[in-house]
């Protein structure tokens, strides 16, 4: 029988989710989205209702899964706050792979996270929870992805890459091997990665170079991204590291 599965948010990506759920035939019952803004409320999106805002959560049974599907390059920190405000456990959170994407059998992804149609892991990859990897990216061996962070389409990691908590990297950009993307900071679309870049910044360009410190809500998570007396992450209930394992099967 299928999971039932509800999409936090009814924007673009959140609708990118859905065609993929369409896709696995089988594997999930789509039940629709929430969002909180009101005028979408009792409508449908490409087809699927909009079942309300995000304080329905708790109304639905322990079964159900979620996904949070939002962010833009204007708020890429977006997911981290929706997350932390479900409080929900890891276990309720699904992880959604298109069909079409290569996930090796020594690559791991985290709950929460979703990758699109094409993508590539090829070996060893580690991708955390809530990560949103986004059509035709190409991750390579022991590249590392940290909670929250964005691939955009298109995007190529070279090998041992590694991208900290909540990183987005634009659309058609690229990131030399062992090169490190720091927490929070943005890489703008179609730049050259080609030195490491610091946490909470905005870097463009080839090679790209820093422009300017990132937005507030960036620079907010950044500041307050600490873990509790375990360990733990207050967001996603996992360590520092992704919540993965290698070998651990996509679901």
């Amino acid at each position: 029988m299928s999971t039932p599965l509800v999409i936090v948010g009814a924007g673009g990506f959140a609708r990118e989710v859905a065609q993929a759920v369409g896709d696995l035939a089988g594997q999930w019952r789509l039940m629709g989205h929430l969002d909180d803004n009101p005028a979408l409320h009792g409508t449908e999106v490409d087809g699927v209702p909009v079942l309300g805002g995000c304080d329905a959560v708790p109304g639905f049974p322990e079964r159900t899964r979620f996904v949070v599907c939002a962010g833009s390059p204007r708020d890429y920190a977006v997911r981290a706050r929706l997350v932390r405000r479900l409080a929900l456990p890891p276990e309720r959170y699904a992880t959604v792979v298109h069909p079409s994407a290569v996930v090796s059998a020594s690559s791991a992804v985290g709950p929460g996270a979703v990758l699109l149609a094409q993508c590539v892991l090829t070996a060893a990859v580690q991708v955390g929870a809530h990560v949103a990897v986004m059509p035709q990216a190409v991750l390579t061996h022991d590249d590392v992805v940290g909670d929250f962070a964005t691939i955009a389409s298109g995007v190529r990691l070279g090998g041992g890459a590694r991208l900290e908590r909540g990183a987005y990297i634009g659309a058609g950009a690229l990131v030399r091997e062992y090169t490190m993307v720091g927490a929070w900071s943005l890489v703008g679309m179609g730049s050259a990665v080609l030195a490491d870049v610091p946490p909470g910044e905005v870097w463009a360009g080839t090679p790209a170079r820093r422009l300017r410190a990132a937005d507030r809500p960036a620079l907010d998570e950044l500041a307050g991204g600490a873990t509790d007396a375990a360990g733990q992450d207050a967001v996603t209930g996992t360590g520092r590291q992704p919540a993965i394992r290698r070998g651990t099967p996509v679901i």
